[in-house]
């Protein structure tokens, strides 16, 4: 017992003395917590979460099975059911028409007078990540193993669960259920169709990087549209900026940067915040193939419904001139033709991470060729709207009807192919030095794009007002 005290004893005077090595205590800073406040990433965050769990990783893994698989039976790994591929397309169909009409309104409703952010577009890539981070991190809404075959024997998940979870699972008036861990809780998730058009579909439609990239060409140029935040008798243009120096275009562009990719990382990160937090609240979804059935029958019915009402507009019946209703039909070109578009860029985002993203595990090669393939098509189409070159008819960029398309390609298949929401969650899942790499090479990337396509006009010819504006 003596020999324990002394050593106690010389555990806590070490101890002391460690303390007294690392702070002053004379100096009356003992109580600043900007001093002892823990690091903002700790070794074993960093350790376990950006090198075993990064997406380098995980790449890796995945091949590795895949080749393992090859090697022991000689065939390829099996693929998704036609029952599972009709599903995911017409979810990504169905949810990539609300992701936009998400969008647009989003953006609308951030264009007024006297906005403290003048990239309207801000807000959707930041609602858009918020929601790819909760449903990310959640592991109760699909914990339900999916039904991939078309039988209707959905069952439970499989895998490991948290007994403490078990025990605590009638809190709140729910009955029993366990947490399931994350890697057997992700193998469930990523063959859910709903899911894949939760976050490929609704998410990264919601987000659009083209237009990120758009609104930092407009910083560039002086040209980002501003709200009208002053009275005046004669009307004031939104687009018009008096000439500035260069240097104040560059902190535009700066600033815009910094802004959307600090707050969507951050929005990625409140999302998962959330999920853990409302976890004892969120309901299992109970998989069923009627909801498949009602969402195809949906997502196929909207999209043609769209291309319908694009050709013959309902506004127009009985009318034999369309010289004076170009007002009436504004709709049309604001919404109406992106949401024709709006599902094959989403479908070629889809196919295109399927396809080329596993090439480098380190540098997402199909979101990259997506967001740079967007880009590029949206500063395209800006250009023939606002070439001051006047066609065959005498029209700018071929008349109402041709402006109103080249609308909808900008915002329907242009910001469904781009995606911003996908992209921050590649910048937070790579390591550190590939996730600085991959963020920069897209932002540069993209607006050099438009700083050829879109500069060589604005800069030489100059531009004007597009013809459906």
């Amino acid at each position: 017992m003596a020999t324990e005290g002394r050593q106690s004893n010389i555990d806590q005077g070490a101890r002391r003395r460690s303390i007294n090595d690392d702070t002053d205590y004379n100096d009356g800073s003992r109580n600043i917590n900007e001093l002892a406040a823990p690091c903002p990433i700790t070794e074993t965050q960093y350790d376990e979460e950006r090198g075993r769990h990064s997406l380098e990783s995980i790449r890796t893994q995945q091949r590795a099975i895949e080749d393992e698989h090859r090697q022991d039976t000689g065939i390829a790994p099996v693929q998704k059911s036609r029952y599972a591929t009709f599903y995911t397309i017409s979810y990504l169909i169905l949810f990539a028409i609300l992701g936009t009409l998400a969008r647009l309104g989003l953006s609308a409703l951030n264009f007024y007078p006297g906005a403290p952010v003048n990239t309207s577009v801000l807000w959707a890539n930041f609602a858009g990540t918020l929601f790819i981070g909760f449903l990310s991190e959640d592991r109760m809404l699909f914990s339900n193993k999916p039904d991939l075959d078309g039988s209707g024997s959905g069952s439970k998940q499989e895998g490991n669960t948290n007994p403490t979870n078990q025990q605590n699972g009638t809190a709140n008036g729910f009955a029993a259920r366990s947490r399931p861990d994350r890697p057997s809780h992700l193998a469930v998730k990523k063959k859910i169709p709903l899911y894949i058009g939760l976050t490929t579909g609704f998410c990264g439609s919601f987000t659009s990087f083209s237009t990120f990239m758009l609104d930092l060409f407009f910083a560039l140029s002086n040209n980002l549209p501003t709200p009208v935040s002053h009275p005046s008798i004669d009307p004031v243009s939104s687009t018009s900026a008096i000439h500035r120096n260069g240097g104040y275009s560059l902190l535009a562009v700066s600033g815009i940067v910094i802004l959307t990719v600090c707050l969507c990382l951050s929005a990625y990160q409140v999302g998962g915040h959330i999920a853990r937090s409302l976890e004892s609240f969120i309901p299992i979804l109970r998989y069923q193939k009627l909801i498949d059935r009602f969402s195809a029958f949906l997502a196929w019915g909207c999209w043609i419904g769209a291309i319908i009402m694009a050709i013959w507009p309902p506004d127009r019946a009985g009318r034999l001139s369309t010289d004076n209703n170009t007002g009436a039909d504004k709709w049309r070109g604001q919404a109406l033709f992106a949401l024709v578009f709006a599902p094959v860029g989403c479908l070629a985002r889809y196919y295109a991470s399927l396809w080329l993203n596993s090439i480098f595990s380190s540098f997402p090669l199909g979101t990259f060729v997506s967001n740079m393939g967007g880009t590029l098509v949206l500063g395209i189409a800006w250009d023939l709207q606002h070439s001051p070159l006047a066609s065959a008819t005498g029209q700018i960029g071929g008349g109402h009807v041709a402006c109103q398309v080249l609308q909808g390609v900008q915002g329907g298949f242009c910001g469904c192919l781009t995606t911003v929401s996908t992209w921050v969650m590649e910048l937070h899942g790579l390591r550190l030095g590939h996730s600085y790499r991959y963020g920069v090479v897209s932002i540069g990337a993209g607006l050099g794009l438009l700083v050829i396509i879109m500069g060589s006009l604005v800069w030489t010819h100059g531009v004007i007002p597009s013809a459906c504006e």
